[in-house]
């Protein structure tokens, strides 16, 4: 399932997925990922999924119609580790005039192949959660091959090279990396990148690591005022909730579909996947929302994730 959606985003309104990696291929391993620990960390750039097979999924997909705000290239892992990206791009926008975002953690922007593959796209928003090694270390848990200095240097570089926008995002973590001297930390690099946006969000979702904990929305506001007394100019972003119709995007059917399989027996994310017919992403967002009513958590058994009903 290569394309999936439209799914309400919190940033890009009704955005249509598309996936270019294996699920939970990736060069980090961030605490607080939404899909739980990556199980192929790696910096290899190759056509994990085939570029003509994307375009042919998309193309059956937009005959349907609907609203859609965004083609979004994200899923299961980080997009740009597709070799084939610049082809994807371009051929997405011979489709359709749909502007195109690509969400990326930003490890691989060092790579002139890589911004050279991005050219083409309208938005890019890359990912800065640490203002120093030890944090980077400890929240994104990056590949051997990827350095905090590389980093931020490819950060930097591909937004001075970029013709489209880029938004900067920040993923606060209570404890972690939202006290003053992170964010004085970050700031500089921030302004070295200069971004046209900086939004920042906390966890939402169940996170990988019982570790990554969300910031409260006082907390969440502080530190949005602290960056942008810091950034000097720079607009920051406090992201809130999706304000679309959710009635329209996230069904309740859908819901009620997740509550009787879990009712029956455990389940990980890729079972209602696969159970359901729906895109792990698109999964996601559900379990979330029946997390945080409280119907439903996450547990960890055997080196999996399992989702299970929440009773009594």
């Amino acid at each position: 399932m290569k394309v999936f959606g439209p799914v309400p985003s919190r940033r890009l309104g009704y955005s249509l997925g598309v996936d270019t990696i294996p699920f939970k291929t990736c060069t980090l391993d961030c605490l607080y990922c939404q899909l739980g620990p990556t199980t192929a960390k790696t910096i290899q750039r190759k056509e994990y999924v085939p570029t003509a097979g994307i375009l042919n999924d998309l193309e059956e997909k937009l005959k349907e119609g609907g609203r859609i705000d965004w083609i979004t290239l994200s899923g299961s892992g980080e997009p740009t580790l597709h070799s084939g990206i610049v082809e994807i791009i371009k051929g997405i926008k011979n489709l359709t005039e749909i502007p195109v975002a690509v969400l990326t953690n930003g490890t691989l922007l060092a790579d002139p192949a890589v911004r050279d593959g991005l050219a083409e796209a309208d938005l890019v928003v890359p990912s800065l959660d640490a203002g120093c090694v030890e944090t980077f270390l400890r929240v994104n848990r990056p590949h051997q091959g990827i350095t905090f200095e590389g980093f931020i240097n490819g950060l930097v570089e591909f937004s001075r090279v970029f013709r489209g926008r880029v938004w900067l995002e920040v993923m606060l973590l209570a404890g972690i990396n939202d006290g003053s001297e992170e964010l004085g930390l970050m700031a500089p690099i921030i302004r070295r990148i200069g971004p046209e946006l900086v939004q920042l969000n906390t966890v939402e979702r169940p996170p990988a690591s019982s570790e990554a904990l969300a910031l409260g929305e006082d907390d969440l506001n502080r530190a949005g005022r602290i960056l942008k007394g810091l950034l000097q100019g720079i607009p920051v972003d406090v992201i809130g909730e999706f304000k679309g119709n959710k009635r329209e995007a996230l069904k309740s059917d859908v819901s009620e579909l997740i509550i009787d399989y879990l009712g029956r027996r455990p389940a990980t994310l890729e079972d209602l996947s696969a159970t359901l017919g729906l895109h792990k992403n698109e999964i996601i967002k559900y379990l979330g929302q029946l997390t945080r009513s409280g119907k439903v958590e996450r547990i960890a058994e055997k080196g999996k994730q399992y989702y299970v009903i929440l009773r009594g």
